[in-house]
Protein backbone atom coordinates (compact mmCIF):
# COMPACT_ATOMS: atom_id res chain seq x y z
CA UNK A 1 0.00 0.00 0.00
CA UNK A 2 1.23 3.48 -0.86
CA UNK A 3 2.37 5.22 2.33
CA UNK A 4 0.23 8.34 1.98
CA UNK A 5 -2.89 6.28 1.39
CA UNK A 6 -2.07 4.09 4.40
CA UNK A 7 -1.88 7.18 6.60
CA UNK A 8 -5.17 8.58 5.27
CA UNK A 9 -6.92 5.25 5.81
CA UNK A 10 -5.58 4.91 9.35
CA UNK A 11 -6.78 8.45 10.12
CA UNK A 12 -10.22 7.61 8.77
CA UNK A 13 -9.92 10.30 6.09
CA UNK A 14 -10.33 7.68 3.35
CA UNK A 15 -12.82 4.81 3.38
CA UNK A 16 -11.28 1.34 3.54
CA UNK A 17 -12.59 -1.40 1.27
CA UNK A 18 -13.82 -3.51 4.19
CA UNK A 19 -14.49 -3.06 7.89
CA UNK A 20 -15.13 -5.95 10.27
CA UNK A 21 -17.39 -4.31 12.86
CA UNK A 22 -17.71 -4.89 16.61
CA UNK A 23 -15.11 -7.60 17.08
CA UNK A 24 -13.41 -8.82 20.22
CA UNK A 25 -9.89 -8.38 18.86
CA UNK A 26 -7.19 -10.54 20.42
CA UNK A 27 -4.06 -8.42 20.75
CA UNK A 28 -1.07 -10.77 20.64
CA UNK A 29 1.37 -8.01 21.64
CA UNK A 30 -0.22 -7.26 25.01
CA UNK A 31 -2.30 -10.42 25.57
CA UNK A 32 -5.48 -8.36 25.78
CA UNK A 33 -8.92 -8.46 24.22
CA UNK A 34 -10.15 -5.14 22.90
CA UNK A 35 -13.52 -4.35 21.36
CA UNK A 36 -12.86 -2.66 18.04
CA UNK A 37 -13.51 -2.48 14.32
CA UNK A 38 -10.82 -3.67 11.92
CA UNK A 39 -10.36 -1.74 8.68
CA UNK A 40 -8.89 -3.49 5.62
CA UNK A 41 -7.69 -2.32 2.21
CA UNK A 42 -5.49 -3.94 -0.42
CA UNK A 43 -5.26 -7.09 1.68
CA UNK A 44 -3.71 -5.22 4.62
CA UNK A 45 -5.05 -4.06 7.97
CA UNK A 46 -5.16 -0.28 7.82
CA UNK A 47 -6.64 0.44 11.22
CA UNK A 48 -7.95 -1.03 14.48
CA UNK A 49 -10.42 1.16 16.35
CA UNK A 50 -13.65 2.83 15.21
CA UNK A 51 -14.04 2.81 11.42
CA UNK A 52 -16.59 2.95 8.62
CA UNK A 53 -15.97 1.31 5.27
CA UNK A 54 -17.26 0.84 1.75
CA UNK A 55 -18.29 -2.64 2.83
CA UNK A 56 -19.00 -3.62 6.42
CA UNK A 57 -19.41 -7.03 8.05
CA UNK A 58 -21.03 -7.21 11.47
CA UNK A 59 -19.19 -9.65 13.76
CA UNK A 60 -21.49 -9.02 16.71
CA UNK A 61 -18.85 -9.50 19.39
CA UNK A 62 -17.21 -12.59 17.91
CA UNK A 63 -13.50 -13.04 18.57
CA UNK A 64 -11.08 -11.93 15.86
CA UNK A 65 -7.60 -13.48 15.92
CA UNK A 66 -4.67 -13.58 13.49
CA UNK A 67 -4.54 -16.39 10.96
CA UNK A 68 -2.87 -19.44 12.47
CA UNK A 69 0.60 -20.57 11.40
CA UNK A 70 1.58 -24.23 11.12
CA UNK A 71 5.26 -23.83 11.92
CA UNK A 72 6.49 -27.14 10.54
CA UNK A 73 4.71 -29.61 8.29
CA UNK A 74 5.29 -32.02 5.45
CA UNK A 75 2.44 -31.54 2.99
CA UNK A 76 3.33 -34.72 1.14
CA UNK A 77 2.40 -36.70 4.25
CA UNK A 78 -1.23 -35.67 3.73
CA UNK A 79 -1.02 -37.55 0.42
CA UNK A 80 -2.51 -34.66 -1.55
CA UNK A 81 -0.75 -31.87 -3.38
CA UNK A 82 -0.41 -28.38 -1.86
CA UNK A 83 -3.31 -27.20 -4.01
CA UNK A 84 -5.63 -29.60 -2.19
CA UNK A 85 -3.90 -29.41 1.18
CA UNK A 86 -4.03 -25.62 1.60
CA UNK A 87 -7.84 -25.40 1.62
CA UNK A 88 -8.05 -28.14 4.26
CA UNK A 89 -5.82 -26.12 6.60
CA UNK A 90 -7.68 -22.93 5.71
CA UNK A 91 -11.04 -24.39 6.81
CA UNK A 92 -9.70 -24.44 10.37
CA UNK A 93 -8.03 -21.04 10.37
CA UNK A 94 -4.48 -21.79 9.23
CA UNK A 95 -3.45 -19.15 6.73
CA UNK A 96 0.31 -19.76 6.69
CA UNK A 97 2.31 -22.97 6.26
CA UNK A 98 6.03 -23.41 6.87
CA UNK A 99 6.73 -26.58 4.95
CA UNK A 100 9.68 -28.89 4.54
CA UNK A 101 9.28 -30.81 1.27
CA UNK A 102 11.96 -33.35 2.05
CA UNK A 103 9.60 -36.22 1.25
CA UNK A 104 9.36 -35.39 -2.44
CA UNK A 105 12.95 -34.10 -2.46
CA UNK A 106 14.13 -37.57 -1.45
CA UNK A 107 12.36 -38.92 -4.53
CA UNK A 108 12.86 -36.16 -7.11
CA UNK A 109 15.35 -33.69 -5.66
CA UNK A 110 15.13 -29.97 -6.46
CA UNK A 111 12.56 -30.58 -9.19
CA UNK A 112 10.25 -32.06 -6.58
CA UNK A 113 10.57 -28.90 -4.48
CA UNK A 114 9.78 -26.74 -7.50
CA UNK A 115 6.75 -28.92 -8.19
CA UNK A 116 5.45 -28.29 -4.66
CA UNK A 117 5.91 -24.53 -5.06
CA UNK A 118 4.05 -24.59 -8.37
CA UNK A 119 1.29 -26.74 -6.93
CA UNK A 120 0.83 -24.34 -3.98
CA UNK A 121 -0.26 -21.50 -6.26
CA UNK A 122 -3.99 -21.03 -5.82
CA UNK A 123 -4.09 -23.06 -2.60
CA UNK A 124 -5.44 -20.11 -0.60
CA UNK A 125 -2.63 -19.99 1.99
CA UNK A 126 0.80 -18.44 2.43
CA UNK A 127 3.07 -21.30 1.45
CA UNK A 128 6.69 -21.13 2.61
CA UNK A 129 9.48 -23.66 2.20
CA UNK A 130 12.48 -24.68 4.24
CA UNK A 131 14.88 -26.32 1.77
CA UNK A 132 15.49 -29.94 2.86
CA UNK A 133 18.96 -30.25 4.38
CA UNK A 134 19.34 -34.02 4.48
CA UNK A 135 18.55 -35.71 1.19
CA UNK A 136 19.16 -38.51 1.84
CA UNK A 137 18.74 -38.24 5.59
CA UNK A 138 21.81 -40.39 6.24
CA UNK A 139 24.34 -42.40 4.23
CA UNK A 140 22.66 -45.52 5.60
CA UNK A 141 19.86 -45.66 3.01
CA UNK A 142 19.38 -44.98 -0.69
CA UNK A 143 17.16 -42.10 -1.82
CA UNK A 144 16.07 -41.06 -5.28
CA UNK A 145 18.30 -37.97 -5.19
CA UNK A 146 21.27 -36.44 -3.42
CA UNK A 147 20.59 -32.76 -2.70
CA UNK A 148 23.91 -30.95 -2.27
CA UNK A 149 24.55 -27.35 -1.25
CA UNK A 150 25.31 -26.59 -4.88
CA UNK A 151 21.90 -27.90 -5.98
CA UNK A 152 20.18 -25.97 -3.18
CA UNK A 153 21.58 -22.56 -4.04
CA UNK A 154 19.26 -21.73 -6.99
CA UNK A 155 16.23 -22.34 -4.75
CA UNK A 156 17.22 -19.44 -2.46
CA UNK A 157 16.05 -16.88 -5.01
CA UNK A 158 12.39 -17.85 -4.57
CA UNK A 159 10.81 -15.43 -2.05
CA UNK A 160 8.81 -18.30 -0.58
CA UNK A 161 12.02 -20.03 0.54
CA UNK A 162 12.73 -19.02 4.14
CA UNK A 163 15.75 -21.09 5.07
CA UNK A 164 17.16 -24.56 5.61
CA UNK A 165 15.00 -27.51 6.61
CA UNK A 166 15.49 -29.81 9.55
CA UNK A 167 19.14 -30.75 10.02
CA UNK A 168 18.87 -34.43 10.92
CA UNK A 169 22.56 -35.19 10.55
CA UNK A 170 23.81 -34.43 14.06
CA UNK A 171 26.99 -36.51 13.61
CA UNK A 172 27.73 -34.46 10.50
CA UNK A 173 27.27 -31.24 12.47
CA UNK A 174 29.36 -32.37 15.42
CA UNK A 175 32.01 -33.84 13.14
CA UNK A 176 32.19 -30.66 11.00
CA UNK A 177 31.40 -32.60 7.83
CA UNK A 178 32.33 -30.26 4.93
CA UNK A 179 29.07 -30.77 3.03
CA UNK A 180 26.98 -30.19 6.17
CA UNK A 181 28.94 -27.03 6.94
CA UNK A 182 28.49 -25.84 3.35
CA UNK A 183 24.71 -26.12 3.71
CA UNK A 184 24.70 -24.33 7.06
CA UNK A 185 26.89 -21.58 5.61
CA UNK A 186 24.65 -21.23 2.54
CA UNK A 187 21.67 -20.47 4.77
CA UNK A 188 23.65 -18.78 7.52
CA UNK A 189 21.58 -15.59 7.35
CA UNK A 190 18.29 -17.50 7.30
CA UNK A 191 16.30 -19.65 9.71
CA UNK A 192 17.76 -23.14 10.06
CA UNK A 193 15.50 -25.85 11.42
CA UNK A 194 16.78 -28.56 13.70
CA UNK A 195 15.89 -32.17 14.29
CA UNK A 196 17.49 -33.20 17.54
CA UNK A 197 15.60 -35.92 19.43
CA UNK A 198 17.04 -36.51 22.93
CA UNK A 199 20.06 -34.28 22.22
CA UNK A 200 21.37 -32.62 25.39
CA UNK A 201 24.47 -31.39 27.17
CA UNK A 202 27.48 -30.34 25.12
CA UNK A 203 26.06 -32.04 22.05
CA UNK A 204 23.09 -29.68 22.15
CA UNK A 205 25.38 -26.72 22.76
CA UNK A 206 27.42 -27.64 19.68
CA UNK A 207 24.26 -28.05 17.63
CA UNK A 208 23.09 -24.54 18.54
CA UNK A 209 26.62 -23.19 17.98
CA UNK A 210 26.32 -24.43 14.39
CA UNK A 211 23.56 -21.88 13.83
CA UNK A 212 20.48 -24.10 14.19
CA UNK A 213 17.45 -22.20 15.44
CA UNK A 214 14.47 -24.56 15.95
CA UNK A 215 13.55 -28.07 17.00
CA UNK A 216 10.27 -30.00 16.76
CA UNK A 217 11.44 -33.37 18.13
CA UNK A 218 11.10 -32.79 21.88
CA UNK A 219 8.96 -35.50 23.46
CA UNK A 220 9.20 -34.39 27.12
CA UNK A 221 9.00 -31.10 28.96
CA UNK A 222 12.52 -31.53 30.33
CA UNK A 223 13.92 -31.95 26.82
CA UNK A 224 12.00 -28.94 25.50
CA UNK A 225 13.10 -26.79 28.45
CA UNK A 226 16.78 -27.61 27.91
CA UNK A 227 16.48 -26.59 24.27
CA UNK A 228 14.70 -23.37 25.22
CA UNK A 229 17.45 -22.62 27.72
CA UNK A 230 19.98 -23.07 24.92
CA UNK A 231 18.20 -20.40 22.88
CA UNK A 232 16.32 -22.64 20.47
CA UNK A 233 12.71 -22.17 19.47
CA UNK A 234 10.68 -25.29 20.30
CA UNK A 235 7.87 -26.23 17.94
CA UNK A 236 5.34 -28.22 19.98
CA UNK A 237 4.18 -31.10 17.81
CA UNK A 238 0.78 -32.77 17.72
CA UNK A 239 0.23 -34.88 14.62
CA UNK A 240 -1.39 -38.21 13.80
CA UNK A 241 1.49 -40.39 14.98
CA UNK A 242 3.58 -38.05 17.16
CA UNK A 243 1.67 -36.51 20.04
CA UNK A 244 3.99 -34.46 22.24
CA UNK A 245 1.83 -31.49 23.21
CA UNK A 246 0.48 -32.85 26.48
CA UNK A 247 3.88 -33.94 27.82
CA UNK A 248 5.52 -30.60 26.99
CA UNK A 249 2.79 -28.14 27.90
CA UNK A 250 1.90 -29.80 31.20
CA UNK A 251 5.35 -28.73 32.40
CA UNK A 252 5.08 -25.31 30.77
CA UNK A 253 1.82 -24.62 32.60
CA UNK A 254 3.10 -26.02 35.90
CA UNK A 255 6.34 -24.05 35.90
CA UNK A 256 4.89 -20.95 34.22
CA UNK A 257 7.90 -20.59 31.96
CA UNK A 258 8.08 -17.97 29.24
CA UNK A 259 6.41 -19.10 26.00
CA UNK A 260 7.91 -16.53 23.61
CA UNK A 261 10.00 -19.16 21.82
CA UNK A 262 7.24 -21.78 21.68
CA UNK A 263 5.05 -22.36 18.62
CA UNK A 264 2.77 -25.12 17.34
CA UNK A 265 3.29 -27.57 14.51
CA UNK A 266 1.92 -30.87 13.25
CA UNK A 267 4.91 -32.32 11.38
CA UNK A 268 2.74 -35.10 9.89
CA UNK A 269 -1.04 -35.36 10.11
CA UNK A 270 -3.51 -37.43 8.12
CA UNK A 271 -5.92 -35.51 5.94
CA UNK A 272 -8.93 -37.19 7.57
CA UNK A 273 -7.72 -36.01 10.98
CA UNK A 274 -7.27 -32.50 9.60
CA UNK A 275 -10.77 -32.50 8.11
CA UNK A 276 -12.26 -33.66 11.43
CA UNK A 277 -10.40 -31.44 13.92
CA UNK A 278 -7.99 -29.12 12.14
CA UNK A 279 -4.31 -28.72 12.95
CA UNK A 280 -3.18 -25.63 14.85
CA UNK A 281 -6.70 -24.87 16.07
CA UNK A 282 -6.71 -28.37 17.58
CA UNK A 283 -3.35 -27.73 19.24
CA UNK A 284 -4.65 -24.49 20.75
CA UNK A 285 -7.72 -26.24 22.10
CA UNK A 286 -5.69 -29.03 23.70
CA UNK A 287 -3.29 -26.49 25.21
CA UNK A 288 -6.15 -24.56 26.80
CA UNK A 289 -7.63 -27.79 28.18
CA UNK A 290 -4.28 -28.37 29.88
CA UNK A 291 -4.53 -24.99 31.59
CA UNK A 292 -2.61 -22.72 29.23
CA UNK A 293 -4.07 -19.24 29.02
CA UNK A 294 -6.07 -18.95 25.75
CA UNK A 295 -4.31 -15.74 24.74
CA UNK A 296 -0.92 -17.35 25.32
CA UNK A 297 -1.97 -20.31 23.17
CA UNK A 298 -3.06 -17.91 20.41
CA UNK A 299 0.32 -16.16 20.64
CA UNK A 300 2.05 -19.52 20.13
CA UNK A 301 -0.12 -20.15 17.08
CA UNK A 302 0.46 -16.75 15.50
CA UNK A 303 2.98 -14.07 16.44
CA UNK A 304 5.48 -16.47 18.02
CA UNK A 305 5.68 -18.55 14.84
CA UNK A 306 5.86 -15.42 12.68
CA UNK A 307 8.79 -14.07 14.69
CA UNK A 308 10.61 -17.39 14.75
CA UNK A 309 10.44 -17.56 10.94
CA UNK A 310 11.01 -13.82 10.41
CA UNK A 311 7.65 -13.10 8.78
CA UNK A 312 7.24 -9.45 9.81
CA UNK A 313 3.76 -8.77 8.39
CA UNK A 314 2.07 -11.91 9.68
CA UNK A 315 0.73 -13.08 13.01
CA UNK A 316 -1.14 -10.08 14.45
CA UNK A 317 -4.35 -8.08 14.14
CA UNK A 318 -2.66 -4.71 13.85
CA UNK A 319 -2.18 -1.89 11.39
CA UNK A 320 0.34 -2.75 8.68
CA UNK A 321 -0.19 -6.51 9.00
CA UNK A 322 -1.68 -8.73 6.34
CA UNK A 323 -5.40 -9.21 6.78
CA UNK A 324 -5.16 -12.95 7.44
CA UNK A 325 -7.83 -13.32 10.09
CA UNK A 326 -9.95 -15.92 11.86
CA UNK A 327 -13.36 -15.31 13.42
CA UNK A 328 -14.04 -17.55 16.46
CA UNK A 329 -17.20 -17.97 18.50
CA UNK A 330 -15.35 -18.56 21.78
CA UNK A 331 -11.92 -19.12 23.31
CA UNK A 332 -12.72 -22.56 24.72
CA UNK A 333 -13.69 -24.72 21.76
CA UNK A 334 -12.16 -22.34 19.19
CA UNK A 335 -14.88 -23.03 16.66
CA UNK A 336 -14.05 -21.28 13.39
CA UNK A 337 -16.90 -19.14 12.05
CA UNK A 338 -15.04 -17.64 9.09
CA UNK A 339 -11.55 -17.10 7.70
CA UNK A 340 -10.21 -14.09 5.81
CA UNK A 341 -7.11 -14.29 3.65
CA UNK A 342 -5.65 -10.99 2.45
CA UNK A 343 -8.91 -9.35 3.45
CA UNK A 344 -11.15 -11.68 1.44
CA UNK A 345 -13.46 -14.15 3.11
CA UNK A 346 -12.30 -17.62 2.07
CA UNK A 347 -14.20 -19.78 4.57
CA UNK A 348 -17.69 -19.36 5.97
CA UNK A 349 -19.20 -21.87 8.41
CA UNK A 350 -16.61 -24.47 7.47
CA UNK A 351 -17.20 -24.15 3.73
CA UNK A 352 -14.81 -22.71 1.19
CA UNK A 353 -16.01 -19.60 -0.61
CA UNK A 354 -13.55 -19.98 -3.47
CA UNK A 355 -12.94 -22.63 -6.08
CA UNK A 356 -9.78 -24.19 -7.38
CA UNK A 357 -8.89 -26.77 -9.98
CA UNK A 358 -5.87 -29.00 -10.39
CA UNK A 359 -4.09 -28.84 -13.72
CA UNK A 360 -1.44 -30.99 -15.36
CA UNK A 361 0.63 -33.05 -12.96
CA UNK A 362 3.76 -33.05 -15.12
CA UNK A 363 6.69 -35.43 -14.86
CA UNK A 364 6.37 -36.39 -11.19
CA UNK A 365 4.49 -39.66 -11.71
CA UNK A 366 5.78 -43.18 -12.28
CA UNK A 367 8.46 -42.88 -9.59
CA UNK A 368 8.46 -46.52 -8.50
CA UNK A 369 11.37 -48.38 -10.08
CA UNK A 370 11.87 -51.82 -8.53
CA UNK A 371 14.36 -54.54 -9.40
CA UNK A 372 12.94 -58.08 -9.72
CA UNK A 373 12.81 -59.78 -6.32
CA UNK A 374 14.79 -63.01 -5.83
CA UNK A 375 12.96 -66.01 -4.31
CA UNK A 376 14.71 -65.52 -0.96
CA UNK A 377 14.10 -61.75 -0.84
CA UNK A 378 12.48 -61.89 2.60
CA UNK A 379 14.79 -64.39 4.27
CA UNK A 380 16.28 -63.18 7.56
CA UNK A 381 20.08 -63.02 7.79
CA UNK A 382 21.85 -65.95 9.42
CA UNK A 383 22.60 -65.12 13.05
CA UNK A 384 22.12 -66.54 16.57
CA UNK A 385 19.66 -63.82 17.60
CA UNK A 386 17.81 -61.11 15.75
CA UNK A 387 17.21 -57.46 16.68
CA UNK A 388 13.55 -56.50 17.01
CA UNK A 389 12.01 -53.09 16.34
CA UNK A 390 9.38 -52.52 19.03
CA UNK A 391 6.73 -49.88 18.29
CA UNK A 392 5.95 -47.37 21.05
CA UNK A 393 2.30 -46.34 20.81
CA UNK A 394 1.71 -42.63 20.25
CA UNK A 395 5.38 -41.97 19.47
CA UNK A 396 7.71 -42.28 16.51
CA UNK A 397 10.56 -43.37 18.76
CA UNK A 398 11.03 -47.14 18.95
CA UNK A 399 12.52 -49.53 21.49
CA UNK A 400 15.03 -52.27 20.74
CA UNK A 401 14.90 -55.89 21.85
CA UNK A 402 16.18 -59.23 20.60
CA UNK A 403 14.82 -62.70 19.91
CA UNK A 404 16.74 -66.00 19.53
CA UNK A 405 16.84 -67.20 15.93
CA UNK A 406 15.24 -70.52 16.85
CA UNK A 407 12.24 -68.71 18.40
CA UNK A 408 11.43 -66.49 15.41
CA UNK A 409 9.03 -68.84 13.60
CA UNK A 410 7.06 -69.58 16.74
CA UNK A 411 6.75 -65.88 17.65
CA UNK A 412 5.62 -65.02 14.14
CA UNK A 413 3.04 -67.83 14.33
CA UNK A 414 1.82 -66.57 17.72
CA UNK A 415 1.37 -63.05 16.36
CA UNK A 416 3.97 -61.33 18.53
CA UNK A 417 6.43 -60.66 15.71
CA UNK A 418 6.10 -59.83 12.04
CA UNK A 419 8.67 -59.58 9.28
CA UNK A 420 9.47 -56.11 8.00
CA UNK A 421 11.43 -55.25 4.86
CA UNK A 422 12.53 -52.11 3.04
CA UNK A 423 13.16 -52.35 -0.71
CA UNK A 424 15.01 -49.67 -2.71
CA UNK A 425 12.51 -48.32 -5.23
CA UNK A 426 14.22 -45.42 -7.02
CA UNK A 427 17.02 -46.89 -9.11
CA UNK A 428 16.21 -50.63 -9.14
CA UNK A 429 19.39 -51.50 -7.24
CA UNK A 430 17.83 -54.58 -5.67
CA UNK A 431 18.80 -53.49 -2.13
CA UNK A 432 16.60 -55.14 0.50
CA UNK A 433 16.81 -54.86 4.29
CA UNK A 434 14.88 -57.51 6.25
CA UNK A 435 14.12 -57.55 9.97
CA UNK A 436 11.49 -58.12 12.66
CA UNK A 437 8.92 -55.82 14.25
CA UNK A 438 6.81 -56.08 17.41
CA UNK A 439 3.62 -54.24 18.36
CA UNK A 440 2.22 -53.57 14.89
CA UNK A 441 -0.48 -56.22 15.10
CA UNK A 442 -1.70 -57.61 11.74
CA UNK A 443 -3.32 -60.99 12.29
CA UNK A 444 -2.45 -62.34 8.86
CA UNK A 445 -1.26 -61.00 5.51
CA UNK A 446 0.91 -58.04 4.51
CA UNK A 447 0.76 -54.25 4.40
CA UNK A 448 3.01 -52.25 2.04
CA UNK A 449 3.61 -48.58 1.24
CA UNK A 450 5.97 -46.34 -0.71
CA UNK A 451 5.55 -43.64 1.95
CA UNK A 452 8.57 -44.51 4.13
CA UNK A 453 10.40 -41.61 5.74
CA UNK A 454 12.65 -40.14 4.61
CA UNK A 455 13.99 -41.84 1.53
CA UNK A 456 10.60 -43.30 0.68
CA UNK A 457 11.65 -46.71 -0.38
CA UNK A 458 9.06 -49.46 -0.37
CA UNK A 459 8.31 -50.77 3.13
CA UNK A 460 6.33 -53.97 3.70
CA UNK A 461 5.34 -55.87 6.84
CA UNK A 462 3.66 -59.26 7.11
CA UNK A 463 3.54 -62.74 8.59
CA UNK A 464 4.35 -64.79 5.47
CA UNK A 465 6.60 -64.40 2.45
CA UNK A 466 3.91 -65.12 -0.15
CA UNK A 467 1.83 -62.13 0.94
CA UNK A 468 4.95 -59.96 1.20
CA UNK A 469 5.68 -60.74 -2.47
CA UNK A 470 2.04 -60.12 -3.45
CA UNK A 471 1.98 -56.75 -1.68
CA UNK A 472 5.13 -55.61 -3.49
CA UNK A 473 3.63 -56.61 -6.84
CA UNK A 474 0.48 -54.62 -6.09
CA UNK A 475 2.51 -51.54 -5.18
CA UNK A 476 4.34 -51.85 -8.48
CA UNK A 477 1.02 -52.14 -10.35
CA UNK A 478 -0.48 -48.97 -8.81
CA UNK A 479 2.79 -46.99 -9.20
CA UNK A 480 3.10 -46.34 -5.48
CA UNK A 481 0.78 -45.97 -2.52
CA UNK A 482 -0.74 -48.26 0.12
CA UNK A 483 -1.95 -51.83 -0.10
CA UNK A 484 -3.21 -54.64 2.16
CA UNK A 485 -2.99 -58.27 1.04
CA UNK A 486 -4.19 -61.55 2.56
CA UNK A 487 -3.55 -64.99 1.05
CA UNK A 488 -2.55 -63.37 -2.23
CA UNK A 489 -5.81 -61.41 -2.43
CA UNK A 490 -5.68 -57.61 -2.44
CA UNK A 491 -8.06 -56.36 0.26
CA UNK A 492 -7.55 -52.76 -0.74
CA UNK A 493 -5.15 -50.31 -2.35
CA UNK A 494 -4.74 -46.56 -2.35
CA UNK A 495 -2.76 -45.35 -5.39
CA UNK A 496 -0.36 -42.43 -4.80
CA UNK A 497 1.16 -41.95 -8.25
CA UNK A 498 2.72 -38.51 -7.66
CA UNK A 499 6.25 -39.52 -6.60
CA UNK A 500 4.68 -42.54 -4.86
CA UNK A 501 3.58 -40.06 -2.18
CA UNK A 502 0.52 -38.12 -3.30
CA UNK A 503 -2.82 -38.67 -4.99
CA UNK A 504 -4.02 -37.04 -8.20
CA UNK A 505 -7.58 -37.04 -6.88
CA UNK A 506 -9.46 -34.48 -4.78
CA UNK A 507 -9.22 -34.38 -1.00
CA UNK A 508 -12.76 -35.68 -0.44
CA UNK A 509 -12.08 -38.85 -2.38
CA UNK A 510 -8.72 -39.41 -0.74
CA UNK A 511 -10.20 -39.05 2.74
CA UNK A 512 -12.90 -41.61 1.95
CA UNK A 513 -10.36 -44.01 0.42
CA UNK A 514 -7.96 -43.59 3.32
CA UNK A 515 -10.70 -44.15 5.91
CA UNK A 516 -11.58 -47.35 4.07
CA UNK A 517 -7.94 -48.50 4.07
CA UNK A 518 -7.54 -47.81 7.80
CA UNK A 519 -10.72 -49.76 8.53
CA UNK A 520 -9.46 -52.69 6.45
CA UNK A 521 -6.15 -52.56 8.31
CA UNK A 522 -8.01 -52.70 11.62
CA UNK A 523 -10.01 -55.70 10.45
CA UNK A 524 -6.72 -57.30 9.42
CA UNK A 525 -5.55 -56.94 13.01
CA UNK A 526 -3.39 -53.80 13.06
CA UNK A 527 -3.37 -52.75 16.72
CA UNK A 528 -5.62 -49.98 18.04
CA UNK A 529 -3.57 -46.89 18.85
CA UNK A 530 -1.25 -47.62 15.92
CA UNK A 531 -1.80 -45.63 12.74
CA UNK A 532 -1.53 -48.45 10.18
CA UNK A 533 0.38 -46.40 7.62
CA UNK A 534 2.00 -43.34 9.22
CA UNK A 535 3.46 -45.43 12.03
CA UNK A 536 4.78 -47.96 9.55
CA UNK A 537 6.32 -45.24 7.41
CA UNK A 538 8.50 -44.05 10.31
CA UNK A 539 10.04 -47.48 10.84
CA UNK A 540 12.43 -46.67 8.00
CA UNK A 541 13.66 -43.35 9.45
CA UNK A 542 17.24 -43.92 10.68
CA UNK A 543 17.55 -40.68 12.62
CA UNK A 544 14.98 -41.35 15.37
CA UNK A 545 16.02 -43.66 18.27
CA UNK A 546 16.36 -46.49 19.00
CA UNK A 547 16.24 -48.94 16.11
CA UNK A 548 15.10 -48.72 12.47
CA UNK A 549 15.35 -50.52 9.16
CA UNK A 550 16.46 -49.23 5.76
CA UNK A 551 17.11 -50.86 2.42
CA UNK A 552 20.61 -51.59 3.75
CA UNK A 553 19.55 -53.43 6.92
CA UNK A 554 18.49 -53.05 10.56
CA UNK A 555 20.06 -49.94 12.06
CA UNK A 556 20.96 -48.91 15.62
CA UNK A 557 20.32 -45.15 15.75
CA UNK A 558 21.94 -44.65 19.15
CA UNK A 559 25.23 -46.12 17.94
CA UNK A 560 24.73 -45.04 14.31
CA UNK A 561 25.65 -48.44 12.92
CA UNK A 562 24.00 -51.45 11.32
CA UNK A 563 23.12 -54.43 13.45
Amino acid sequence: MERKSAIKLALGEELPELVLKHAKVVNVFTREIEEADVAISDGMICGVGSYCGKNEVELGGAYLVPGFINAHCHVESSMVTPLDYGPEELRWGVTTLVTDPHEIANVLGAEGIRFMLRAAEGSGVNYYVQVPSCVPATPFEHAGEVLTAEKMEPLKSDPRVLGLGEMMNYPGVAGCDPEVLAKLELFGESVIDGHAPSLSGKGLQAYVAAGIHTDHESTTYEEAREKLRAGMAVLVREGSASKNLRDILTGVVRDRIDTTCLAFCTDDKHLADIRREGTIRWNIRLAVELGLDPLTAIQMATINAARIYRLPRLGAVAVGYRADLVVLDNLTDFNVLSVYKDGEQKVRSGRLTFGYAWGTVGDVENAVNLAPLPPDAFALPERAEHPVIRIVKGQIVTAASTVPADAVDEQIASGRLRKIAVIERHHATGNIGVGLIEGYGLTHGAVATTVAHDSHNLIVVGDNDADLFAAVEEIKRIAGGYTIVQDGHVLGSLPLPIAGLMSTGPADRLIADLDSMIEKARRAGVAEGIDPFITLSFMALPVIPEIRITDMGVFDVNRFQFL
